[in-house]
């Protein structure tokens, strides 16, 4: 696996997001919750193991092909793209916001083929379960395969009777919605909506046709 610490920092650096979830205490049905949302998180890794331990073989476009429905189902891509673009999503039209989403989860999925690209031992696992008043955090680590340790953090909400991820936190704290918020921001600033996504679009055709 390439530099995991600096790869994913720079994927997610930006301050903390602040979302509605607060620590109001668990729900009944917390156990359930974190459950259902530790298994979306072990799917997501056993799914980027298998891509590691076959990333030659596989290349860059193999490793696309078998993560990106498995994006689609673990995270809440419509959810993060609404967040991640603010109060520009409410002038957008349907068929835009269908756009951007899309492009969003083609990144999402291009971003993970190609950090987690080849296999040297590393181990990814779910540490710990955190419920929220309307969702959990999930807590986990990836141990590289010098023995160090990454902790990242999953916020799962529940979309459609599926626990789903909302957002990811590099070290608990650095939100990577936050991050996507200011970039996609000055993006839209400059470029409008169809700059964003074709922004997206081609960032990710860049990560997934890169060569191992």
């Amino acid at each position: 696996m390439k530099t995991v610490r600096k790869k994913i920092a720079q994927t997610l650096l930006g301050a903390g997001l602040v979302l509605w979830l607060g620590l109001a205490g668990a729900p009944p049905h917390a156990a359930a919750a974190n459950a259902a949302g530790a298994d979306t998180v072990r799917g997501l890794y056993d799914a980027l193991l298998a891509n590691m331990q076959s990333g030659a073989a596989l290349g860059a476009r193999g490793r696309y092909a078998r993560i990106e429905p498995v994006v689609r189902g673990a995270f809440n891509v419509q959810f993060m793209a609404r967040l991640a673009v603010g109060p520009e999503w409410e002038r957008l039209a349907e068929a835009q916001r269908r756009q951007v989403a899309e492009a969003f989860e083609h990144y999402i999925a291009a971003i993970y083929a190609e950090r987690f690209d080849s296999y040297a031992g590393e181990r990814l696992r779910v540490t710990g379960e955190q419920p929220l008043a309307g969702g959990t955090i999930i807590t986990t680590e990836i141990i590289k395969s010098n023995g160090e340790s990454i902790s990242l953090n999953y916020l799962l909400r529940q979309n459609g009777g599926a626990w789903q991820i909302a957002d990811v936190y590099l070290n608990g704290t650095i939100s990577e919605l936050a991050t996507r918020r200011s970039e996609f921001g000055s993006i839209l600033r400059t470029r409008g909506i169809e700059g964003l996504i074709a922004m997206l679009n081609t960032k990710a055709d860049m990560l997934s046709a890169r060569a191992s």
